[in-house]
């Protein structure tokens, strides 16, 4: 199994830098994408690639620790978004490749979804 740390950096990184072929490549084709305080769940490559490019506004994404082993990792990150600053808690699986297959994202408040990106997501 590859290191899941690198592949988290390099996800992170990726997405900072929109560089979403690179995105992409850190991702299993099957990845399984939710965030439990709004109820989305996106499922596969190509969706969570578009759900990531396009959403709204300049927003910029700084990682502040990742803390992997085996098969698994979790990263916090700044968030942010104009003036707002968020602090987002990642949980990561890993397929045996190495890439991302899961993600679960934690944020500081429930909130209710943008209505641009329904057709992604599915609610849960």
């Amino acid at each position: 199994m590859t290191d899941l740390r690198k592949t988290v950096e390099e996800y992170w990184a990726a997405a900072e830098a929109r560089d979403w072929e690179a995105f992409a490549g850190t991702l299993a084709a099957g990845v399984t994408y939710e965030a439990p305080l709004s109820r989305e769940r996106v499922r596969g490559r190509e969706a969570y690639v578009r759900f990531n490019r396009e959403f709204p506004g300049d927003w910029h994404v700084t990682v502040e620790q990742v803390v992997a082993e085996p098969g698994r990792a979790v990263s916090r990150t700044r968030f942010t978004l104009g003036e707002e600053v968020n602090i987002g808690i990642s949980f990561f699986t890993a397929d045996d490749e190495g890439r991302i297959s899961a993600v679960t994202d934690f944020w500081p408040e429930p909130y209710e979804p943008p209505a641009n990106r329904a057709h992604l997501t599915e609610r849960f």
